[in-house]
């Protein structure tokens, strides 16, 4: 056992408080400090003690900072979470808050003298109030089995908060005579979402007066409606905004059921009258995904994301605004073959910034209204998660393949920024960080490709590596300079190998068509362009050709499992995390189909369909007969997104074929890895296999 691993086990604290003040005695929660690392290479138990920096609101006055850290008790496995402030100009963090309740989804209030936060504290989850110092915390809302989220009226004048609704019945309502039965009864689609069956509830929102820290009764404004908003499993509050004067609400809901819904992207901007008490469609004639309504601060325009095609999540994310007026939309991003998310006014209702994906990072860009003229603000190695102006410049979140997230605060003009929080400084300058490069390699097709090669701590380019090839998931996704808990590009480095992050085709940042190409073409030029990224880079002398591993989850997975019967003898190991193994089955026991019905390009059963019927011929376990190699398969029981069966029958396949494998399987984790011992334990078998066959 290692001296970190015995540090953790003694209870030795997991990261930093210490540079932070606090407004009072604390010490009802887990406060670790910076641990004394034996090495200064990163370990899986490393990676779970840095503090997570999250949820950052800029102070109605433009002045401070209020977010959240969260912390991981490996030994507990459990996590915890408190408020922080910091000034905008600089200075040391406060410390809001101490308890076990994990407080989330934190706002200042308008009047910027009172914060709004929800905790459990009372039992279920209430909206809670607390001074701007973080004293006198106050529960405001007493609903039935608690509220989801919430949200001020400028004015004050009105609170609206989510909630779950039941309007279907259950087995019990059906059967009342039979208390103890344990089933379900269905009749439609969608009776199961990501990693939770349906409950027979629905999310709403409510509206009530609110007047000094008093709650009135409440509205359902969605009342008997079988819809959610915001959208489930993965919508939060922003999906629902205010108007300046506090008249209107405007909504994201995607207004269908059943097979309608598992089919469909096309969900709505609606608009709430709180005088007429009437619902309006604004984004009417749309498509595709429209959410995340913003009104600008002077009232007049709309702003949200929105796609233009119906079934496609992978679609463009344009920047559509609307004159609430007129109601005349537009796409201001028309000419920007880029994406534009997370969408923030600037107070002037002048601009709106947001963040894109660019050449595999995420910058800060801004649209200015005047001349519709879009304009990047930052250049750098890195991604910026959330943008919001702030006085004296643009407060935004970042990370990098070599840096978990922190705040910052960048200069709109020379798209410089500053740090704001130092939250995970502590365990950092401990670490040695492996070389991240920058390379371009020619596809197969004479394309340039990015690939990101991450080298081992304490590089020597006179010795010989192995190397692995990282597969990435979407397939959509983006490679990124993103700080994983779990596919930690610096993690996978430290164990000793190079690691190869090729931006192959399907992924956002190299314009759309580039994007685009992967779909109803799985096994196709984006598995010739990561055998073009590893066949450059295993070129390299200090790589040893001869220990060559593939790793991946999701789409990854599936490219896993699919290299597995196409390698040409290049790989000595495979890991498959929820990967795809036999497209036929997951058409029909995936949740959301139109996923596999755009990307596969229809059902199994529909011979004259040319399109999907060379989509099934990718199905991995088609190529079973040519596996040699040995696989670590990983999957969730809870991941209803891929199933874990697929995972299953990828490893039983290569046991009846008598390659050497193993089936790491988690009963309660989904599509991804939470827990933290869970996810220590994923790290270690992830290495060890590598080990046992590459090294």
């Amino acid at each position: 056992m290692t001296k970190i691993l015995s540090l953790l086990t003694l209870g030795a604290i997991l990261f930093s408080c210490s540079n932070q003040k606090t407004n009072k005695e604390m010490t009802n929660n887990y406060q670790p400090e910076v641990p004394v690392l034996s090495s200064d290479v990163m370990t899986p138990e490393v990676l779970w003690s840095f503090g997570r920096v999250g949820e950052p609101v800029v102070s109605p006055d433009g002045t401070s900072v209020l977010y959240s850290v969260t912390t991981y008790n490996v030994e507990e496995n459990k996590s915890y979470r408190d408020l922080y402030t910091v000034p905008v100009s600089g200075g040391e963090p406060v410390r809001l808050t101490d308890s076990p309740e994990k407080e989330s989804s934190a706002v200042w209030r308008p009047d910027g003298k009172k914060i709004g936060f929800l905790s459990s504290k009372s039992g279920d989850t209430q909206l809670w109030e607390m001074e701007a110092d973080g004293s006198n915390p106050v529960q405001l809302t007493q609903v039935a089995g608690g509220i989801t989220g919430f949200k001020y009226s400028p004015d004050l004048t009105h609170l609206l908060y989510t909630a779950n609704v039941k309007l279907d019945q259950d087995i019990h309502d059906l059967f009342p005579d039979l208390p103890k039965a344990n089933a379900r009864l269905e009749n439609d689609l969608m009776y199961r979402h990501w990693d939770s069956w349906h409950d027979y509830t629905y999310s709403h929102i409510f509206i009530a007066g609110y007047a000094e820290g008093k709650v009135g009764e409440a509205l359902d404004i969605m009342e008997g409606e079988r819809f959610d908003s915001p959208m489930k499993p993965m919508g939060g509050i922003e999906e629902i905004d205010w108007s300046p004067d506090g008249k209107l609400v405007a909504y994201t809901c995607k207004k269908k059921v059943g097979k309608e819904y598992a089919f469909s992207t096309n969900s709505e901007i609606y608009l709430y009258s709180i005088q007429e008490k009437t619902t309006v469609n604004f984004s009417e004639g749309q498509m595709g995904y429209d959410k995340s309504p913003a009104f600008s601060p002077d009232g007049k325009y709309l702003a949200w994301e929105s796609m233009e095609r119906d079934g496609y999540e992978a679609d463009k994310s344009r920047l559509f605004i609307g004159e609430l007026v007129t109601g005349i939309k537009k796409d201001y991003s028309a000419q920007f073959d880029q994406n534009s998310n997370h969408l923030s006014w600037s107070t002037d209702s002048k601009s709106v910034y947001f963040i894109s994906d660019i050449h595999a990072t995420d910058e800060i860009y801004r649209l200015d209204l005047a001349d519709e003229k879009i304009t990047r603000l930052t250049d750098g190695v890195h991604n910026y998660l959330t943008v919001a102006e702030a006085k004296g410049g643009l407060v935004a979140q970042k990370v990098s393949m070599s840096q978990p997230a922190e705040l910052y605060l960048v200069d709109p003009l020379t798209g410089k920024d500053q740090p704001l929080t130092s939250v995970t400084k502590g365990i950092t300058d401990q670490l040695t960080m492996g070389k991240v490069e920058e390379r371009w390699v020619k596809t197969t097709d004479n394309k340039d490709m990015l690939v990101w090669v991450i080298y081992p701590p304490h590089f020597d380019p006179n010795k010989k590596y192995p190397a692995i090839l990282y597969c990435q998931g979407g397939p959509q996704g983006t490679v990124s300079q993103n700080w994983s808990y779990r596919w930690n590009f610096q993690q996978m480095a430290a164990n000793g190998y190079i690691v190869v992050a090729p931006n192959r085709r399907g992924l956002p940042g190299f314009g759309m068509e580039w994007l685009e190409q992967i779909s109803k073409d799985y096994g196709g030029q984006n598995i010739k362009d990561y055998l073009s990224a590893i066949d450059n880079v295993s070129a390299e002398p200090f790589v040893d050709k001869t220990k060559l591993g593939a790793v991946g989850a999701s789409y990854g997975g599936f490219s896993v499992n699919y290299l597995a019967g196409h390698h040409e003898g290049r790989f000595k190991a495979f890991i498959s995390h929820a990967g795809i193994f036999n497209f036929e089955q997951q058409y029909v026991t995936t949740e959301e189909m139109f996923f596999e019905d755009w990307d596969i390009g229809g059902p199994y059963w529909d011979k004259s369909n040319k399109a999907a019927q060379r989509s099934y011929g990718f199905s991995p376990h088609q190529f079973v007969d040519k596996w040699d190699t040995p696989i670590l398969v990983i999957h969730g029981e809870k991941d209803f997104r891929i199933p874990f069966t697929q995972g299953m029958g990828a490893y039983n396949a290569a046991i009846m074929k008598g390659i050497p494998a193993q089936f790491l399987y988690f009963p309660e984790e989904n599509h991804w890895v939470m827990q933290p011992q869970n996810g220590i334990l994923w790290q270690r078998v992830f290495k060890q296999w590598l080990d046992k066959w590459l090294k």
